[in-house]
């Protein structure tokens, strides 16, 4: 068969399935917990980080075409309107794709996946954003 005549692999099959994503989205809050360059981002989640661990996971399931987690459990994310509560300016969107930026390099994905989520990435972030600055 050639390339062309294959079924093209969702971002949730790239990035190696449930597993891995769920071990990224653990490095994330890890990071996110223990790195003073993403203290801001911090201040803005619970003290406890278990609910928000497993939102993320389930959107980003959804959201790179693997099973719509989010969705089944809490209904359409309306991405935007559930963070208006928070002042996310630049600082807050820059900190969110720095933290995911090393949680990608410290899971070990391919450096060319990075890349292209990380394109994604900026650009939901950057639509997340309701402050100046």
């Amino acid at each position: 068969m050639a390339i062309e005549d294959s079924p093209q692999q969702t971002a949730f099959e790239l990035v190696g399935g449930g597993e891995k994503l769920r071990e990224l989205v653990d490095r994330f809050y890890d990071l996110m917990d223990l790195e003073a360059e993403f203290a801001e981002l911090r201040a803005m989640h619970p003290a406890n980080l278990d609910g928000s661990r497993d939102k993320l996971y389930w959107f980003l399931s959804g959201w790179m075409g693997g099973p719509d987690l989010y969705i089944e459990r809490l209904g359409h994310p309306r991405l935007r309107a559930r963070h208006l509560p928070y002042a996310i300016a630049s600082r807050e969107r820059d900190q969110w794709l720095r933290c995911m930026a090393l949680a990608m390099q410290d899971v070990g994905m391919p450096e060319w996946l990075q890349e292209r989520l990380m394109q994604s990435f900026y650009q939901t972030a950057d639509w997340m954003r309701n402050q100046a600055g």
